[in-house]
């Protein structure tokens, strides 16, 4: 009879994981990741770990910070993947992030992991502009080379930019000029130069990174502030634009992965962290991203290398500490 029951209970127990009756194991992430990215990194870790349920919210950065304070004391995701290096700097002094070393982190370049592993860094994205060369030539405007170039008055509404409270891309755009003109040391001068280019800003500011390229590729504007990889699709999609790096020098941001305080399901959340940087993740990444962490995956080709690219050295402390003072004087002086 115990043989029987036994026996009983095993066959059940089969036909109820082939029918799905029993739940699999489950995860939700909070991610700033584009969703093009999104989509096929997705499709890689259903295919290396079938049995675990990934649910994704997807948010832009300034969203997902306000969303991850306002569940402060209920998360409702359990990790945080592919967030900018700047705000897990300022989230890490919130007691929201929990250290976690995922397997295979010593793999990575040592300057992209948190030293007690708060977060770890995945890839980098540079800032770039999106220049229309079509609607360049129809306007008979001169390519610019850099941020200065764009102060010029026959610009006047053909430039679009991100809003930086709500975009991380527009974040690191700011938080750049703002060091390059010394605010580190207490200087003003480069909200005056943000006055001055506000002028022959188009109307808002875009709440997204990459819609600012994907409007000017579309004719709507002659240059868009934005990333370098989006440009290189746009490119690929055979739009009339080309990408240009800042020669004041492009601020770039690195992105990166962390375990949240209160995650309902820490276990899978630490075995979708360990995927994340593995071989087969890096390699989707390095589809997308300039460099990816891990040393020795190929990047793409159709992007510059990063010896040709002038970067603008980014300070995220600083950042991270003066997060909130430099989002509420942006608002001040040019919300629309």
């Amino acid at each position: 009879m115990k043989r029987a029951a036994i026996f009983f209970i095993a066959i059940i127990l089969a036909m109820c994981w082939q029918t799905g009756a029993i739940a699999a194991e489950k995860v939700t992430v909070y991610t700033s990741l584009e969703t093009d990215e999104t989509v096929k990194y997705l499709e890689a870790a259903r295919r290396d770990m079938p049995d675990l349920e990934i649910d994704i919210i997807r948010l832009s950065t300034g969203e997902l910070g306000a969303r991850m304070l306002a569940e402060k004391d209920n998360p409702q995701a359990d990790l945080v993947w592919g967030w900018a290096v700047t705000n897990m700097e300022e989230f890490v002094p919130r007691g929201m992030l929990v250290p976690y070393k995922p397997k295979g982190v010593e793999k990575l370049e040592k300057r992209f992991v948190h030293p007690q592993h708060y977060y770890v860094g995945i890839d980098m994205y540079i800032a770039a502009f999106c220049v229309n060369t079509k609607v360049m030539q129809e306007k008979g405007l001169p390519m610019p080379k850099g941020w200065n170039d764009l102060l010029d008055p026959r610009f006047k509404g053909l430039v679009t930019m991100p809003n930086p409270v709500a975009s991380g891309t527009g974040f690191l755009q700011i938080a750049s000029i703002l060091q390059m003109y010394g605010a580190k040391e207490g200087k003003e001068d480069g909200w005056e130069f943000l006055k001055k280019l506000d002028k022959n800003i188009a109307g808002n500011y875009i709440k997204s990174g990459s819609r600012p390229a994907k409007m000017t590729a579309a004719g709507e504007f002659a240059v868009g502030a934005s990333f370098e990889f989006v440009v290189a699709e746009l490119i690929k999609q055979g739009f009339p634009v080309k990408f240009v790096f800042p020669i004041e020098g492009a601020g770039y941001e690195v992105e990166a992965n962390a375990l949240l305080k209160g995650a309902k399901n820490p276990n899978a959340a630490k075995r979708f962290l360990d995927w994340a940087i593995t071989d087969n993740a890096m390699k989707e990444y390095a589809k997308f991203k300039h460099g990816v962490t891990l040393p020795g995956i190929p990047t793409r080709p159709d992007l510059p290398k990063l010896s040709e690219i002038k970067l603008y050295p980014m300070d995220f402390n600083w950042q991270a500490k003066n997060s909130e003072a430099i989002k509420k004087k942006w608002e001040g002086l040019f919300s629309k």
